[in-house]
């Protein structure tokens, strides 16, 4: 029997490869004293932990964490959607006075339906990325559930880099995750479809709304010469890992590629550092 694989089955898969790579990140991880690339996975999901077991990961990996449970309506599935004000506001009771950043993952264009821009404004920065995807007919497409329909691999991209410039623009996004992402049928051409020019688009709306794209260490993109265009360009950075329990945290990869492409601190987005998240700014 075929099991229909949802988005957090999707990136456990994803991310398993790092479990195993636990103890080699432990001992060759930089002191956070001599390292000038700030220590902070802002892509970590409760899920099913607490978290006060994400805590002592937090601590061990020596990573500051910035938890992102989802936020939308409930037509999203996930272990936690966050939906309205109450749910919002307990969610962040339990965050309160822990040492962590507080987001959430956004997901679609209609999920601050059911919040308060009152409540809105208590995060410390929201998360997005483009991989619920808008089809022909307008519904929304899991991407990482290999829908068909998506076309040819050359009007797919162009339809994708309309969806990632558009929900740049008009969502009140600090953080571009899970950036460059392809889909099954179209992820081994990642080097011809991502041209300049395509990926050259997304920077310029980034650079032009103030948003930061993240270097995952769970999805390992984007590949370091789309990298270096977005530094060239004047785009800020953060890193995550798509992380569950006990997942979060291993952001070796992202480091080495941040050390790699000649990162440092200013050029990472820290919530509250910058100022206001846009949704202060809105």
């Amino acid at each position: 029997m075929m099991m229909k694989m949802n988005r957090r089955v999707f990136c456990a898969l994803a991310a398993g490869g790092l479990a195993g790579c636990a103890a080699t990140q432990r001992a060759e991880m930089p002191s956070p004293a001599t390292s000038c690339i700030p220590r902070m996975d802002l892509h970590v999901h409760l899920d099913n932990s607490t978290i006060d077991q994400v805590m002592e990961l937090s601590v061990e990996r020596g990573v500051k964490f910035g938890i992102v449970e989802h936020a939308g309506t409930k037509e999203n599935v996930y272990p936690v959607v966050l939906s309205n004000d109450e749910e919002l506001r307990g969610y962040l009771d339990m965050l309160s006075g822990k040492p962590v950043f507080k987001g959430v993952q956004a997901e679609w264009i209609d999920w601050m339906s059911g919040f308060s821009k009152e409540a809105l404004c208590e995060l410390d920065y929201v998360l997005m990325d483009a991989m619920t995807f808008p089809g022909l007919d307008s519904r929304r497409m899991k991407l990482w559930e290999k829908p068909e329909g998506l076309g040819t691999a050359q009007k797919f991209m162009d339809r994708y880099v309309d969806w990632h410039v558009e929900l740049i623009a008009t969502q009140p996004m600090d953080i571009l995750a899970n950036g460059t992402w392809l889909p099954g049928d179209f992820a081994a051409d990642y080097d011809t479809l991502w041209t300049d020019a395509r990926f050259g688009r997304i920077v310029d709306a980034l650079v032009r709304h103030g948003v930061a794209l993240e270097i995952s260490s769970g999805f390992m993109l984007p590949k370091a010469a789309l990298l270096r265009q977005a530094k060239a360009a004047g785009c800020k950075f953060t890193i995550g890992s798509n992380g569950r329990h006990p997942k979060m945290g291993l952001i070796d990869f992202s480091l080495n590629l941040a050390e790699e492409i000649g990162l440092t601190e200013k050029d990472f987005f820290i919530p509250g550092a910058d100022g206001p998240s846009r949704l202060n700014r809105a």
